[in-house]
């Protein structure tokens, strides 16, 4: 099945993702539960019963009950820039102890430094009331991009996870023309548009960093009973000339897909709701190829030379999982 977003935007990178580095580099108080819980990839939990030395566990952000003048606020690093569309304040779990009400603030700051005294915040969503245990989704009209965002909770409470989703940033004028570089990794603005099914495992988690920690830290389709073929659409960071491709199986043992292939073009115009019916026209990058469970399957020599392309569509055959694909290549230059 295709997933259901609740918010448009939910279909755009989560910027605010750990497993892309992200991660809090200051924040006023977060005494009963630390903050960089509330940057983790998978939904919260609730642990019944279970309190440490400062009182009930919580999975997410929670700070101490204010007695003085005013707010709580954590500043975060994103692992990678980018433009925002949307945010999701989830308050799951925290139910007498949530903020009322909350805002985020956005900057950029150039060559990986960190905001400071100079530092000019501008607000990307102003302050927004909230509820306990519910997801407060917010679209996002900005340009950016931002290096590093500002959660202020007034006064005081506990929030879930942020999501921040967006579009990565890259700088790609300073980027070697001859170097091989992933033009699909999440981390150089590679983004999954679409995809036939995703019931088990996300269609982005396969250009995210590193290898997949398990199976839920891939994409997997549910088992095809019907004709046909399972597949993923892939925008490229940047548009370049692929030399070697990686298809990475890993965890995947009794559910890999028992052989794959890639169409790839250089699209221009149009929209991302239209790419799906486009890629039907795309033409071989990788012809079939035998997949094997649980391990990396490089591909160099087999890819057929198509000069720039700019988007590519893994398919698998019947179905199954992956883990991750990588895509080097060199830019293609104007």
């Amino acid at each position: 099945m295709k997933r259901t977003y609740a918010a448009p935007f939910e279909k755009y990178l989560n910027l605010a993702d750990a497993r892309l580095g992200t991660r809090a580099i200051s924040v006023t108080d977060d005494w009963f539960a630390t903050v960089d819980r509330m940057l983790q990839p998978h939904e919260p939990v609730w642990k019944e019963g279970v309190y440490d030395d400062n009182g009930k566990w919580m999975d997410g952000w929670e700070s101490r009950r204010k007695r003085f003048e005013g707010y709580d606020h954590a500043v975060i690093r994103l692992g990678v820039p980018g433009v925002i569309k949307g945010v999701d304040i989830d308050t799951r779990y925290f139910t007498g102890n949530y903020p009322p009400s909350a805002s985020l603030e956005a900057c950029f700051v150039e060559d990986g430094g960190d905001p400071d005294s100079s530092t000019r915040w501008i607000e990307v969503l102003p302050a927004a009331d909230l509820s306990g245990n519910s997801h407060h989704y917010h679209a996002v009209s900005d340009e950016g991009p931002w290096t590093h965002l500002r959660l202020n909770i007034y006064p005081d409470g506990g929030v879930a996870r942020l999501r921040v989703y967006g579009i990565p940033y890259r700088n790609w004028s300073r980027q070697p023309a001859d170097e091989l570089i992933d033009l699909a990794a999440a981390l150089n603005g590679g983004r999954a548009l679409a995809c036939s099914d995703e019931h088990f495992g996300r269609m982005g988690n396969i250009l995210n960093p590193d290898r997949g920690v398990n199976m839920g830290d891939g994409w997997e389709t549910a088992r095809r009973r019907t004709p046909g073929n399972d597949w993923v659409i892939v925008a490229l960071g940047h548009p370049g000339e692929i030399e070697r491709i990686v298809v990475d199986t890993l965890h995947f043992k009794g559910n890999y897909p028992d052989s794959c292939s890639i169409q790839a073009a250089y699209v221009e115009g149009g929209t991302d709701s239209q790419i799906e019916t486009r890629s039907l026209f795309w033409r071989e990058l990788l012809p079939s190829r035998k997949l094997s469970m649980h391990q990396e399957h490089a591909f160099s020599e087999e890819i057929i030379p198509l000069g720039p392309i700019s988007h590519v569509r893994l398919n698998i055959f019947p179905d199954g999982g992956v883990s991750r694909l990588r895509l080097y290549g060199r830019l293609a230059r104007p």
